[in-house]
């Protein structure tokens, strides 16, 4: 067993795990895996660059997790950045913090490690599956960019988009600053336009209808399932390897697009942190299911965060 670190920082969310790997037997025995949602990609749309508000945010998370990984004592500790800081023009701002609170320096990788990392982070324990057929398409559905990977036993092609659900919900939901509550139906039919185009980049090199089974992961997705199930609180185990109709999704998606911000912020499984931008994250999910006839999604827990600790082992 090797005990290693990862650190994923995206555009929504960073998040930590710590865990002891086994290389020989494919075993990732969690030690502690937590989450804090920052937006860190707040404005980077707009303005191209990282908001002072949004690095203080990140790097208070980042002084949190240096104490989880002192009281642990991880040999091994790989932070990747993602979307947000691959945008941002002061992105050196963001590097020099992370470097000075947890003694690494951040990889800003590329949306092909993106998806690379999601890919095995989700897949590894559904190695031969029986229930599941392959091909697999995985997709990641972040707060800036979206990563679809089709692959068996490995990656056969992957593609990076810049939609996710902050992205999108700031370029088309927002008025004067605030978000709409809830969209217009303008609103949303331009957000879909966006989603479409973006569904058509991706196809250009990724074979999205090849797949057999679609997998996917991040909170957008996680959270539509634990809506879908009626869950009383989030919870990671009923919502690991579960699956979503595609009716299901449509009918949960609709409603977080209709629905106000005080009804989105009562549902009991709802993070706070992604209240604004749900309607945003499920609308993508719903676009990729209709686009390749998708009848289900099968939703993980597993995701980059994993594949990252692989890459230690």
């Amino acid at each position: 067993m090797t005990r290693v670190a990862a650190v994923d920082c995206g555009t929504n969310s960073i998040r930590l795990l710590v865990a002891d790997a086994d290389p020989a037997t494919g075993e990732l025995v969690d030690l502690d895996r937590r989450m804090t949602i920052v937006r860190l990609g707040q404005g980077v749309d707009r303005t191209g660059r990282l908001a002072p508000e949004a690095l203080r945010r990140t790097f208070a998370a980042c002084r949190e997790y240096a104490a989880v990984l002192k009281e642990h004592g991880a040999e091994r500790l790989r932070f990747v950045a993602t979307s947000a800081s691959r945008d941002a023009e002061n992105r050196d701002e963001f590097v020099r913090g992370v470097l000075d609170i947890l003694g690494v320096e951040p990889e800003v990788i590329t949306g092909d490690q993106e998806a690379e990392f999601s890919f095995t982070g989700a897949t590894k324990e559904l190695a031969g599956s029986d229930h599941l057929p392959t091909p697999y398409l995985v997709v990641d559905i972040g707060g800036g960019s979206t990563e679809f990977v089709v692959g068996d036993d490995r990656v056969r092609a992957a593609r990076s988009v810049d939609v996710g659900c902050v992205r999108m919900t700031e370029r088309h939901l927002v008025r004067a600053g605030v978000v709409s509550d809830p969209p217009s139906e303008e609103q949303i039919a331009a957000m879909r336009a966006d989603i479409e185009a973006a569904l058509d980049l991706a196809e250009e090199t990724v074979p999205l209808r090849e797949a057999r089974t679609l997998v996917g992961l991040a909170g957008s997705v996680t959270t539509v399932s634990a809506i879908a199930q009626e869950l009383p609180a989030y919870d990671s185990e009923a919502i690991h390897h579960s699956r979503v109709p595609l009716e299901r999704v449509r009918g949960i998606t609709e409603w977080l697009l209709r629905s106000t911000h005080a009804e989105r912020a009562a549902v009991p499984s709802m993070h706070p942190g992604r209240v604004d931008v749900i309607g945003a994250g499920a609308l993508v999910l719903l676009s990729i299911m209709e686009r390749i006839g998708a009848e289900e999604v099968v939703v993980s827990e597993h995701d980059i965060l994993d594949g990252i600790a692989w890459s230690l082992a």
